[in-house]
């Protein structure tokens, strides 16, 4: 049922979807967003960093040299009994085994951990949807089951719940940080209250773009490019 569809329009939004490169100026603005709200402290910001780069490893890296390996469970596109069935895009059917599923672990561990360290309702919800969109694209793609994207989310919360703690622990303890930083819950400071009233993040003026408005406008951005990307091939391929 969530496997593939008529729409070759579809098709293509989530081959570009799907795609590690189409998200690379959302992990750039997300950088961008760490300078600003850490206003230049390099430590704080190549922790945070750090942090982000074990993610990676913990979900990514151990999925895919380790449990997929043991496991050893065949992609529906690739299962001798019900391959054929599976409706491939584009010839597109993924490595030989799918549990659990990378994609689901990195992207969510990425979004959980960013959206403990930054608390803003608006830049969670957006980094939530990016997780949640990438796993629906492997569901549509035919290369996971639902058990796969369900085990790679619960194992991205974990590792991410992990990471955070284990990062401000270290910031706690062995960065000295400043008395104004022991006082944060988390490692980037909260807006004051008076910016909070005066300023709002989707404020697109230069004096006062909030740096979380970047990420959220780049989320946008990336959807857009891949609706319209999608358009044009479509278009190509019928006329």
């Amino acid at each position: 049922m969530l496997n593939g569809s008529e729409s070759v329009f579809l098709d293509f939004v989530v081959l570009t979807l799907t795609k590690a490169a189409t998200w690379i100026p959302l992990y750039v603005s997300l950088f961008y967003m760490l300078v600003v709200l850490c206003r230049g402290k390099w430590r704080n910001i190549l922790l945070i960093l750090a942090g982000a780069g074990l993610c990676v490893l913990l979900a990514g890296t151990v999925d895919d040299s380790i449990v997929k390996p043991l496991v050893a469970r065949w992609r529906p596109t690739h299962d001798p009994q019900i391959g054929h069935l599976v409706d491939v895009v584009n010839n597109y059917r993924g490595g030989k085994y799918g549990f659990f599923s990378a994609h689901a672990s990195n992207t969510f561990s990425i979004a959980l951990y960013f959206c403990l360290l930054v608390r803003h309702r608006w830049l969670q919800f957006g980094l939530v949807s990016y997780s949640l969109v990438n796993c629906w694209t492997r569901l549509y793609l035919g290369v996971h089951y639902p058990g796969d994207i369900l085990v790679g989310l619960l194992w991205g919360t974990v590792v991410a719940l992990g990471v955070y703690v284990l990062v401000r622990y270290i910031n706690n303890t062995h960065l000295q940080p400043s008395p104004l930083a022991l006082r944060i819950p988390y490692l980037v400071p909260r807006p004051s209250p008076l910016a909070s009233r005066t300023s709002s993040p989707f404020t697109f003026s230069p004096a006062s773009f909030h740096p979380i408005t970047v990420v959220l406008t780049v989320l946008v951005l990336t959807f857009a490019y891949a609706l319209v990307r999608a358009f044009i091939f479509a278009s190509l391929i019928q006329y």
